[in-house]
C-alpha cells in the first residue's frame, strides 16, 4: 500500500527500547523508493521547538486504525494497545480493576496498570487489512 501526502499514519518503531510501540504521524511526501518523509504528531525534536520529522521505510508506516472497536472489557491475554510515553505500546491483559487494566509487555518484561481509558483493541495491518489478533 503507498501512502499520499497528509496522510494520517502510525510509525512502528524499530528503536532498541521502543520495540512494539507505534506513534502518530502525518505523511509529508514520499521520499525514495519505499520511503516516506513524516512528522509525528506527539514526538518532538531534541530542542523541543518542532514537531519530530524523520524519514521511515514503508515497512514500519500503517494506516491508522479504525475508529475505536467497541468492546465491553477485555479478558486474560487479549492483545491491547496502551497509550503511554507519547505512543500505543502492544501489551497483553492480565488483570483488572474496576478502573484499571494490568498490562503485561514482552518487548520490556514490565507489568502495568492503566486506566480503561489508554487502553485499546489491538489490531495488525496485514496485506491492506486490519485483522484483530486472537
Amino acid at each position: 500500500m503507498g501512502f499520499s501526502k497528509g496522510d494520517a499514519v502510525e510509525v512502528n518503531s524499530k528503536q532498541e527500547g521502543f520495540v512494539g510501540s507505534y506513534y502518530e504521524a502525518t505523511v509529508l511526501m514520499p521520499y525514495e523508493k519505499n520511503k516516506y518523509v513524516v512528522q509525528y504528531k506527539t514526538l518532538i525534536t531534541d530542542d523541543e521547538k518542532y514537531w519530530l520529522k524523520e524519514v521511515v521505510d514503508a515497512s514500519e508506516i500503517r494506516p491508522t486504525p479504525p475508529p475505536k472497536v467497541m468492546v465491553s472489557g477485555f479478558n486474560h491475554h487479549d492483545f491491547v494497545d496502551v497509550y503511554d510515553n507519547d505512543g500505543w505500546w502492544v501489551g497483553r491483559i492480565t488483570g483488572r480493576s474496576p478502573t484499571h487494566y494490568s498490562v503485561y509487555f514482552d518487548s520490556t518484561s514490565e507489568e502495568l496498570s492503566y486506566p480503561v481509558s489508554k487502553v485499546r483493541v489491538h489490531q495488525e495491518w496485514i496485506n491492506g487489512r486490519w485483522f484483530t489478533p486472537q
